[in-house]
């Protein structure tokens, strides 16, 4: 039968959250660098909203 793989759902819901951020929603970037730069700035203003929340 069908199962549901935890993983998976960790990695889609990771997307999402990143989905909701403009900037990375289309591929801007000239770079491979500054990609990640603003990948990283995405995780770092997820985490600080998580943290404040708590």
């Amino acid at each position: 039968g069908f199962e549901v793989l935890p993983r998976r759902w960790v990695v889609e819901r990771t997307f999402a959250w990143l989905g909701r951020c403009r900037r990375l929603a289309r591929d801007w970037e000239r770079t491979v660098e500054s990609a990640e730069a603003w990948l990283l700035i995405a995780h770092i203003r997820r985490l600080t909203r998580l943290i404040a929340r708590t």
